[in-house]
């Protein structure tokens, strides 16, 4: 007949792994009461381990894989999942507190009671992990809870009473990874996979010091062969852990030198004096020696004082420096005559209140089999409590392979892929898609940024099937992560730059067009087809030169092309702005063009060296010009004779002079005849481009003819007027490109 399985008897099978021995137990949980099916314990056959650490996993392996087949055989259960508990070597501590607020009307369940402890677990080992300097890996082995509370007030039991806000303090212990992973390697030689690790002396808690007694501030010491583990309580809950190497081997290491033993034959008297007067044993040299358990005593007692002085020490610190009400005492190391009555006199209380606790403390224990030689003593409070806390605590460890590495991981119930990714140390950058580098550069001084693409996000298999960061995962699973990519740098180029995409309108040859601008790169022009690179310093202009306008007509430029920018002969590199007006016209052309303006008086002659003065060798522009002189000084003449006001005269005189051209005024004066071309005139005004049309030359006053700024309605207490930063005359003449401002002041209150 086929044994049975575990999970289907729904049994516990829980394993002390102590320095000296390996004590098995099987059993189940029923109405609050522990039933035990089958014991087993074997002692290491070496010193396998020391101080509670595990020294050659082989021969622990093989001691527990001897307990787990004679329990088999006693229970006919097949047992692959064990609870075991560590040692308090190196032991750390956290407390904290997680807070959580429900929406109002939930009733308080089990589950969420659980989530609200997972949560403070969770926390207390960030918290923990976080401020940990050192190179050592440390893994939460246990948890204490120590007060609940609901909207503030401390309460026993936070399940069905309505929800608030609730929280949980408790305090959380932490030990090496090697601690740990020796007990995890150990019950793997044993084919055993672990399902719950607790902390000794927690374990020793569950039985010895039960809830109803945790209100009085007490001490749990766990003697043991190579550790003494400590827990304090006070005020209902347990308030601190700690741990001592120093226990019963360090007895029988004393014991073995006094009568030249070694170490087995040295715990065997020291187990024989306990329940004899007198032990016979073989010494190293052959020979049989007999000695008394006084003598014995006597040789171990200054070892015990001092075993006693060392937990004292530590049992006051941890409880503020201040001496327990009581102290119990579990474990085999504790039953040394002596070591009671030590602690009670260094801790200077009653020796009444410093006791072993045994089957006293095992009225919830109930042994199904023939015990026979299981003594319900100290030495089974551990083995028991270990067995206990899988139903009180359920925590557990478990290992995945990421990428071929076996990692180990605190299982709170809601493990993800993203959770061993940082166990294992995977750099969280590569989990996620990256984008390529940023392309930074500025345009007309302000910092512009092209992020770059993102890239693929980590190639991720769980079990061969495709998964991502959050894909649930569980004990044994294979977790295959190939690391994410970069994107493509960020690239521009000039024509993808916004300001760029603008256009400005020019009047060519009498059409309107729209015309690009310009951009340079440090400096350099550059065409909309430039690549962007990091640190290029960009300007896009408002104008195009008249070479560029051309190019943009397919108009080409020969040494005979005239042209003229807002009716003044201009050469290539001219600036042209927004609402210019620009012509290129074959010399011989512009020349006939001009010729016969001339003869409505609408221009002026012409200078030497301009478009319409083309030199040549047989003196035509000399005799061209000498014809017309007479005539142009005429029509200047009686125009200025006939002007309405002295203003009209004085603008004749701002422009240029022809070349010895003069006439008499009214009263004699000598009046210089100037030529005088109406051209577009474009001025900045409030932050906006004008134009202004129609006249030879602009004055500041001729501003407000082309703005929308009522001079009849005040809007403040004067006119504030500014001309390139400087308080200008109203008739103070304009240039190309001025900068204006006008605005009414503010009244001042």
């Amino acid at each position: 007949m086929p044994s049975l399985e575990q999970t289907q008897e729904k049994v516990v099978f829980g394993l002390d792994i102590g320095t000296r021995s390996v004590v098995g137990t099987v059993g189940f949980m029923k109405d609050g009461v522990f039933n035990v099916i089958a014991q087993n314990v074997q002692k290491h056959s070496t010193r396998a381990m020391l101080d509670g650490q595990i020294h050659d996993i082989g021969k622990v392996g093989a001691t527990i894989k001897v307990v787990k087949e004679h329990l088999e055989q006693d229970t006919d259960i097949h047992l692959t999942e064990v609870c075991i508990a560590a040692a308090g070597r190196v032991l750390r501590t956290k407390k904290t507190t997680y807070d959580y607020e429900y929406p109002d009307g939930h009733e308080i369940t089990d589950e969420d009671i659980y989530n609200l402890d997972s949560s403070a677990v969770e926390k207390a080992y960030t918290e923990f992990i976080a401020e940990n300097t050192s190179d050592v890996k440390f893994y939460l082995v246990g948890y204490s809870v120590m007060h609940y509370y609901l909207d503030g007030y401390q309460i026993a039991n936070l399940e069905g009473h309505n929800a608030g806000k609730v929280s949980v303090e408790l305090i959380a212990t932490f030990l090496p990874d090697d601690c740990i992973d020796g007990l995890y390697k150990a019950c793997e030689r044993a084919e055993l996979t672990v399902a719950n690790v607790t902390l000794e002396p927690i374990a020793a808690m569950m039985v010895a010091i039960p809830d109803r007694f945790r209100m009085l501030n007490l001490a749990l010491i766990d003697v043991g062969a190579g550790t003494s583990d400590i827990c304090i309580t006070n005020d209902g809950t347990i308030t601190a852990y700690g741990m001592l190497p120093v226990a019963g081997d360090s007895i029988t290491e004393i014991i073995a030198r006094h009568c030249l033993v070694d170490f087995n034959t040295a715990d065997q008297i020291k187990i024989d004096a306990s329940s004899n007067d007198k032990v016979t044993y073989m010494d190293i040299m052959g020979l049989e020696k007999t000695i008394t358990t006084k003598e014995i005593n006597k040789v171990i007692k200054p070892h015990i004082d001092e075993m006693a002085a060392q937990v004292t020490e530590a049992v006051m610190k941890l409880n503020g420096d201040k001496p327990v009400s009581a102290v119990f005492v579990v474990g085999g190391g504790g039953c040394v005559p002596g070591y009671t009555q030590a602690i009670a006199k260094k801790m200077k209380i009653p020796e009444e209140r410093v006791a072993l606790r045994g089957s006293e403390v095992m009225n919830n224990i109930n042994f199904m089999m023939e015990e026979g030689d299981i003594k319900r003593d100290s030495l089974l409070v551990t083995p028991l409590g270990i067995c206990y806390s899988y139903y009180e605590e359920c925590n557990n460890f478990v290992f995945v392979s990421f990428n071929g590495t076996q990692t180990k991981l605190y299982d709170n119930g809601k493990l993800a892929v993203v959770d061993a990714a940082m166990q294992a140390e995977f750099p969280n950058e590569d989990l996620f898609p990256k984008r390529g580098e940023e392309l930074v550069f500025t345009v007309n001084d302000k910092e512009k940024v092209v992020r770059g693409e993102a890239g693929e996000g980590a190639v991720i298999t769980l079990n061969g099937k495709p998964a991502d960061i959050h894909s649930k995962i569980h004990a044994n699973d294979i977790i295959e992560v190939k690391s994410s990519t970069a994107g493509e740098p960020g690239r521009a180029d000039i024509n993808s730059i916004p300001e760029f995409k603008s256009t400005f309108s020019v009047n060519v040859n009498g059409k309107n067009i729209d015309a690009p601008k310009l951009a340079t790169v440090n400096g350099e022009q550059q065409t909309r087809f430039y690549d962007i690179q990091p640190g290029d310093d960009i300007k896009i202009l408002d104008y195009e030169t008249a070479e560029q306008i051309a190019a943009l007509m397919d108009i080409e430029l020969t040494p005979d092309t005239i042209i003229t920018v807002n009716n003044e002969v201009a050469d290539k590199d001219t600036r042209v702005y927004e609402n210019f007006k620009v012509e290129f016209k074959d010399r011989e052309e512009a020349i006939m063009d001009y010729y016969k303006d001339f003869d409505d008086n609408s221009k002026g002659v012409p200078e030497k060296g301009s478009f319409a003065a083309l030199p040549d060798d047989d003196g035509e522009y000399e005799r061209n010009m000498a014809a017309r002189d007479e005539a142009l000084a005429q029509k200047a003449l009686e125009e200025a004779m006939n002007a309405e006001n002295v203003e009209n005269a004085e603008a004749i005189e701002g422009t240029d002079v022809a070349e010895g051209t003069e006439t008499s005024g009214e009263n004699g004066d000598i009046i210089p005849i100037k030529r005088v071309l109406p051209h577009d005139l474009h001025v900045i005004v409030n932050n906006e481009q004008i134009t202004l049309h129609g006249k030879a030359e602009y004055v500041f006053v001729d501003v407000f003819d082309a703005i929308d700024f009522d001079l009849s309605q005040p809007k403040g207490r004067a006119i504030v007027t500014l001309l390139n930063g400087s308080t200008p005359d109203y008739m103070q003449k304009l240039g190309e490109g001025d900068k204006l401002e006008i605005y009414w002041q503010e009244n001042i209150v």
